[in-house]
């Protein structure tokens, strides 16, 4: 009749709950939660994307490659295209993904190149870049937005629905001119601080001073990175730029949450 010991019982990981809520978020307005894979053929993780052969991405320093033997049959898995529609890249370099933007071409193939898409890709990703605030495996979320008419009012409208969901009422968002290989027109994204509300600076309540925001020191933070679907990386799925439009976002689950109040 004596009480049990209750045994401990644990919690998600701030970064599962993270990536909890993202989904939610996005799913409200329509997005479906895909999976692509984090060992990939480059071409998915650059050549698709519009990325030259030597663009410095494409580095030892900069990517984790992935050693297998130079013939089709060692191919880990049945990457049924890039294969069959570029021969001669059968064999070729595997890469551990260093962004989610592989899975847009994933996407446009698996629905076989017939917008509309709207795809949210959430994954592990990995880069040779170590240092105080970056680690070699780290999460991101990659929105992919296809159809018809699709225009960078879609895209900045996104952005501000996920900021004011994620962060709160109040909270906007901003995009600056930047340059990615496979957006055009590109765009680096910020969000309003929700220390000091945007504003860039903070009041002491009990000397009246006026200082500034040591958690953003400008009124904002950026976020990652967004834009216009390149027609090259539309084209590398099959799908015609002259009749498609379409945007892209992402950056990493870890800044995003940091980012936030508390």
């Amino acid at each position: 009749t004596i009480p049990g010991i209750k045994p401990k019982t644990g919690g998600l990981h701030p970064v599962s709950k993270a990536i909890d809520e993202i989904t939610r978020i996005f799913e409200h307005i329509g997005f479906t939660r895909v999976r692509y894979p984090e060992v990939d053929w480059d071409w998915y993780a650059f050549e698709s994307l519009n990325m030259s052969p030597d663009h410095p991405a494409r580095d030892e320093w900069e990517t984790f490659f992935v050693d297998i033997p130079n013939t089709t049959k060692d191919i880990p898995y049945n990457a049924k295209s890039p294969r069959d529609r570029h021969p001669d890249i059968a064999g070729g370099k595997i890469v551990m993904t260093p962004h989610t933007s592989n899975g847009q071409v994933h996407e446009m193939e698996r629905l076989g190149g017939k917008p509309p898409i709207r795809m949210i890709n959430i994954g592990r990703c990995y880069r040779r870049q170590q240092d105080v605030t970056h680690t070699q495996m780290f999460h991101q979320f990659e929105g992919l937005v296809i159809d018809k008419g699709i225009t960078i009012q879609h895209l900045k409208g996104t952005l501000d629905y996920f900021a004011k969901e994620f962060y709160g009422e109040g909270t906007k968002s901003r995009i600056r001119p930047f340059h990615f290989q496979f957006t055009e027109p590109s765009f680096e994204v910020d969000f309003s601080c929700h220390i000091c509300q945007g504003t860039g600076e903070i009041t002491d309540p009990e000397t009246n001073e006026v200082s500034k925001c040591r958690f953003c020191k400008s009124g904002w933070h950026e976020v990652g990175g967004a834009g216009m679907v390149h027609p090259n990386v539309l084209r590398a799925g099959g799908i015609d730029p002259d009749e498609y439009t379409g945007f892209a976002f992402g950056w990493g689950i870890e800044r995003t949450y940091t980012l936030r109040e508390g």
